[in-house]
């Protein structure tokens, strides 16, 4: 049975116009808005909610894993359901989780995460490659093999991130560049004569409100392989605008996964499936025109 690769369905989201990443981020404040208690329950809640609005009109759903994780098991026991809501309607999930270790415990990451049949299996996570990008090595069996994809942190918004991320290496490349390239050729090995158009399955994470000239990474480069999928946080609630995304990405960014949450999640429960649908249709619009 042939598996399609995470970067084809991407590709197939963006051909179908979505490019929207809807975060699920049940944290206390957003609880309290929502009417809905700070536990598994309220997080279930929520995340279900956002699974439904989403289904059809995002590209795909993002949990920030630590907001259920805080409850122990009965918080895992709520992911698995909003992820197994998310399966049952054709939706892509990618769990943010900035997992990152060596050897047999990235493995082991990734086949909780990635594996066919986890009951935390998403199609895509979130990965720290602090120790290089060799370190991933544990997913890429199921990258290559089980259709599933990497989205690796390259360059952050956060401050405390600079410092590090800007720091160049013995090879001449800041840690934030190496990221991307090395994204970049792990797509490239993986589908040697991609086809025009093709998208990557091993993504990078750049925040949309940072000017990634700072940290080595140009934008103005021509991708030698598959699209490299860009997973952007900073739109809406942290100031990015949509609009800016072919300045701020340039000619990395034609795969662009602009995620947001607040903007979102913060109206609460009542509206949800409207904003949701406003800001998938302005993403798509904004995208549109800037490719023109």
């Amino acid at each position: 049975m042939t598996v399609l690769a995470f970067g084809a369905r991407l590709a197939a989201e963006f051909a179908a116009g979505r490019h929207l990443c809807a975060g699920i981020d049940p944290h206390a404040p957003l609880l309290a808005y929502w009417g809905l208690a700070d536990d598994a329950a309220g997080a279930e809640r929520m995340g279900r909610e956002v699974v439904a609005a989403a289904a059809g009109v995002a590209a795909c759903v993002k949990p920030q894993v630590a907001f259920f994780e805080r409850f122990g098991s009965a918080g895992f026991a709520a992911l698995e359901r909003v992820l197994a809501d998310a399966r049952d309607a054709g939706l892509l999930v990618v769990a943010d989780v900035k997992r990152g270790d060596i050897g047999s415990s990235f493995g082991a990451y990734a086949d909780a995460w990635l594996a066919p049949g986890s009951p935390l299996e998403a199609d895509a996570m979130t990965a720290v490659a602090y120790q290089g990008f060799g370190s991933l090595a544990g997913a890429f069996a199921h990258v290559r093999d089980h259709g599933k994809g990497l989205f690796v942190l390259a360059a952050t918004s956060n401050p405390e991130a600079r410092e590090v991320q800007r720091a160049v290496r013995d090879d001449a490349r800041s840690v934030a560049r190496a990221m991307v390239e090395d994204a970049e050729a792990f797509n490239a090995s993986a589908a040697p004569g991609a086809a025009a158009g093709a998208v990557g399955s091993v993504g990078v994470v750049l925040g949309a409100t940072l000017d990634l000239a700072d940290f080595g990474i140009d934008i103005a480069k021509p991708a030698s392989g598959p699209t490299l999928p860009v997973l952007a946080p900073g739109f809406g609630h942290q100031g990015a605008r949509i609009e800016q995304a072919a300045q701020i990405f340039g000619g990395i960014g034609h795969a662009l996964l602009a995620n947001e949450s607040r903007s979102i999640l913060a109206g609460g429960a009542d509206g949800l499936a409207g904003r949701v649908r406003e800001r998938a249709e302005a993403i798509a619009a904004a995208l549109g025109a800037s490719r023109v």
